[in-house]
């Protein structure tokens, strides 16, 4: 990874999802402008925030798709990404929010 890149895995859990009220939404439901969250694979050497294995919130629409060995990464300038959590640590809750 080059500069400020970062690439990122997806979970591709584009399915159904379920409410906290236990409604369930289908796949094909439109949404509005709706961030996604992928886990961190590689980052360049000036990337400053993030870390391999924390989950970064990014805008699905502008991405970059990069396909290495059959699997679909995302690819991003740091400055891109709108959130990033830690891994959670053994017994807490789900890590922090920078």
């Amino acid at each position: 990874m080059l500069h400020d890149r970062v690439l990122l895995q997806r979970d591709d859990a584009d399915g159904e999802r379920q409410t906290g009220g236990g409604l369930l939404i289908p796949a094909t439901a439109s949404l509005g402008k709706r961030l996604s969250w992928a886990r961190v694979v590689a980052t360049g050497q000036n990337v400053r925030q993030v870390r391999l294995d924390d989950e970064a919130l990014y805008d699905p629409e502008e991405q970059a798709e990069v396909e290495l060995d059959g699997t679909v990464y995302v690819l991003l300038r740091e400055r891109d990404l709108h959130a990033v959590r830690a891994p959670a640590s053994e017994g807490e809750g789900p890590g922090l929010y920078l």
